[in-house]
């Protein structure tokens, strides 16, 4: 294999492992606002302090891999977007900061609150604009960082459309992850979100097939449409099995409070279910990504630079092969083992963070 091509391959499974994992540790923050009884914002921090800072590795990771494979690439979007990228990440170290002392506070905890769930709003709607302007494309004659080219209404319409997928994401790891109220009002809040993103895909896919004439032609010239039709109908499958399982918990809650019996609910054991609309929502991510590559492909800045043109020289991919080896499978190794010594449902009666 093409060692662009293969480093390309790499940045883009770095990309999306960083939305998966920091997706929903994101959306946790976005849903706070919504989780205002005593106690549950406590079982929210709790159900993600054992993988917030882990999750991050994999934006570390997909930044060196864009600087060291890609210089060219990476000098153009650190440059051209300077001032969202900047917002973001201070928006994570004030987010990272409340981690640290919320848990410790006591009259300032209000205000850790909202560093914490405002700096998981603002580092999810400045992705969503940066993925919003990248698939647009960066005027050629634009280099200043003062600049605000990428603040548009298609960027503002995406980065409102990944704080809902994010805050989607959130609501299902919670519905995963909890029991009781929590996880019967995670469950509404999952129906609801689920909805909003799946109309935020059609409004953002259409408005991107109608304005980039490349994507248009990539997806719908000759045949390409039926050889790419499983990719939205795939979606749209997911998406149901989504909401069949969010429902069925709010309705299983519903009843079970109620003390009443509902033969299709009676049917479906909340036990067995619970984890399925977060992978339901997975899919949905993957494919909604895959249908990205699909319409960009091979440009890492459209219409202006592909994979090929900013890769560096073959000398340099080849020096990086060993640790690439080394450290790729150790990350994958550790956030697997992670993930499945804290597997279970968050006890409120542990101690914090």
């Amino acid at each position: 294999m093409d060692l662009a091509l293969f480093y390309f391959l790499l940045l883009g499974f770095a990309i999306f492992m960083y939305v998966l994992l920091d997706g929903f540790d994101l959306g946790i923050g976005i849903l706070y606002p919504w989780f205002d009884q005593p106690g549950e914002r406590d079982h929210l921090m709790r159900s993600i302090s054992h993988v917030w800072d882990g999750n991050e590795t994999w934006l570390v990771f997909g930044g060196v891999i864009l600087f060291a494979a890609f210089p060219l690439a990476y000098a153009e979007i650190t440059s051209t977007f300077y001032l969202p990228i900047m917002l973001m990440l201070f928006a994570l170290i004030f987010r990272g900061v409340a981690f640290e002392y919320r848990f410790k506070s006591d009259t300032s905890r209000p205000y850790w609150d909202l560093a914490f769930s405002a700096g998981s709003a603002i580092a999810a709607f400045c992705q969503g604009m940066l993925l919003g302007s990248l698939v647009q494309g960066v005027p050629v004659d634009v280099n200043s960082m003062s600049s605000l080219h990428w603040l548009t209404p298609f960027s503002i319409l995406t980065g409102f459309s990944v704080m809902a997928g994010y805050a989607l994401l959130a609501a299902c790891y919670l519905y995963m992850k909890s029991r009781g109220s929590i996880q019967k009002h995670a469950a509404k809040l999952g129906t609801r979100l689920l909805v909003i993103t799946l109309l935020a895909m059609v409004v953002v896919s259409l408005w991107t097939v109608v304005s980039q004439v490349e994507i248009r032609e990539r997806w719908f010239s000759g045949y390409n449409f039926l050889w790419l039709s499983p990719l939205p109908v795939l979606t749209c499958i997911a998406a149901a099995f989504a909401w069949k399982y969010l429902h069925a918990g709010r309705v299983t809650e519903i009843h079970a409070s109620d003390h009443t019996e509902d033969a299709g609910v009676q049917a479906l054991d909340p036990s067995r279910y619970e984890s399925r609309p977060f992978w339901a929502v997975t899919l949905i991510f993957l494919l909604g990504f895959a249908g990205l590559v699909v319409g960009l492909f091979p440009y890492l800045l459209p219409r202006q630079l592909t994979f090929m043109a900013a890769a560096s020289p073959d000398s340099s991919l080849l020096f990086l092969l060993p640790g690439v080896c080394i450290f790729v499978p150790l990350i994958c190794a550790y956030t697997f083992w992670g993930y499945r010594v804290f597997a279970g449902k968050v006890e409120d009666y542990q101690e914090g963070y």
